[in-house]
């Protein structure tokens, strides 16, 4: 019995692909890793160092609140580099073949050669006049707001750009996670920034700031 072939198998854009295909990641994923390995670190420190010392003299729910954070960071980041951005099929080999007979119009002064087919579309939408781009890599006219990624070679359905950041294209599927991944990330940062300050005024009510700030982890980065 021939083996069943999944179209994630033959893929034709640069991608990765992970877990039988359930993961989808661009290939120049560096910087993704770069992105982690950050947000882990930093996280890292300030649970090891700065939020022992406020679960201790101010309330335990400090670390609570940040651990509820770090969480949710990570696991907007995952999804937004591991989801289907809203990449459009290409066209098989068939539907590009009948796309060309009916776009290319044989030129009648020169019988047997064709022109290319016409870079733009016009169709009637909800009574509106849309212009479709043709897309020669994938064979299709996009819809509106799809863009062809050159890093990822695919057309993405309301393509924002490609984040390397986080190692993949941010289109329709994913916009929603990104967003979230960005805000949470933000108040990450806020709170993170707020803790340690609130721990340097703390141990500088024993001590001078000076002396608060080489006792604090804070400093290893000067």
């Amino acid at each position: 019995m021939a083996k069943t072939v999944r179209r994630w198998e033959v893929f034709p854009g640069r991608n990765k692909f992970y877990c039988n295909g359930r993961i989808m990641m661009a290939r120049q994923a560096g910087v993704f890793y770069l992105t982690c390995a950050l947000i882990i670190i930093v996280s890292g420190l300030f649970f090891a160092f700065d939020c022992r010392y406020l679960a201790e003299h101010v309330t335990p729910a400090i670390p609570a609140i940040g651990g509820a954070l770090f969480i949710f960071v990570m696991a907007t980041l995952f999804r937004t580099s591991f989801s289907d951005p809203g990449v459009i099929p290409r066209a098989s080999a068939e539907e590009a073949a009948e796309m060309e007979r009916q776009n290319e119009v044989a030129n009648p002064n020169s019988p047997g050669t064709y022109r290319p087919p016409p870079r733009t579309k016009e169709v009637v939408i909800k009574g509106q006049l849309v212009k479709l781009k043709y897309c020669f890599t994938c064979k299709i006219f996009r819809p509106p707001r799809a863009s062809h990624c050159s890093l990822c070679d695919n057309c993405v359905e309301r393509f924002d750009h490609h984040c390397p950041w986080v190692g993949n294209c941010v289109g329709k599927r994913n916009y929603r996670y990104f967003y979230l991944f960005i805000l949470s990330l933000s108040l990450l940062c806020i709170y993170i920034f707020a803790c340690v300050l609130t721990n340097l005024i703390l141990r500088s009510q024993d001590d001078n700031f000076v002396t608060a700030m080489k006792d604090s982890p804070a400093r290893y980065p000067f």
